[in-house]
């Protein structure tokens, strides 16, 4: 039992919540509820839902479930928010005393996503 009112209120804010670890396009991310998140190009448009299934760990209130390297019937149901190009990357090469110079730049196409609801499903027990 909490007596002084700014540290109950703190506890509340720290509390343990869900999330999982999924894979996107080769890279790992951290999701959690109601969160957004910017992972590589995904195919559709704004506003489509999309369901991610690679999902390596799933956290429920400190119980750990893992997965090798997925956790079968377990996905993160997300809605795209945007797609988006990222920070242009400049690669230059240079060869001193020979002229040589070539400069080629880059934009990675990305998706917003935001993500709505982290889900796993039970398996049905036979009797």
């Amino acid at each position: 039992m909490c007596v002084n009112i700014s540290l109950c209120d703190w506890k509340l804010q720290w509390r343990i919540k869900i999330y999982a670890i999924i894979t996107s396009g080769g890279k790992q991310y951290k999701a959690e509820e109601n969160k957004d998140i910017v992972v590589d190009r995904i195919e559709g448009s704004e506003g489509d839902k999309v369901t991610l299934s690679e999902v390596n760990l799933i956290s429920d209130d400190g119980k750990i479930k893992v997965g090798r390297p997925f956790i079968s019937r377990a996905g993160v149901d997300a809605t795209i928010k945007k797609q988006i190009k990222g920070d242009k990357v400049i690669a230059f090469k240079y060869k001193p005393k020979k002229r040589y110079r070539r400069k080629v730049g880059h934009r990675q196409l990305l998706t917003v996503l935001h993500l709505d609801k982290i889900s796993i499903k039970q398996q049905k027990k036979e009797v």
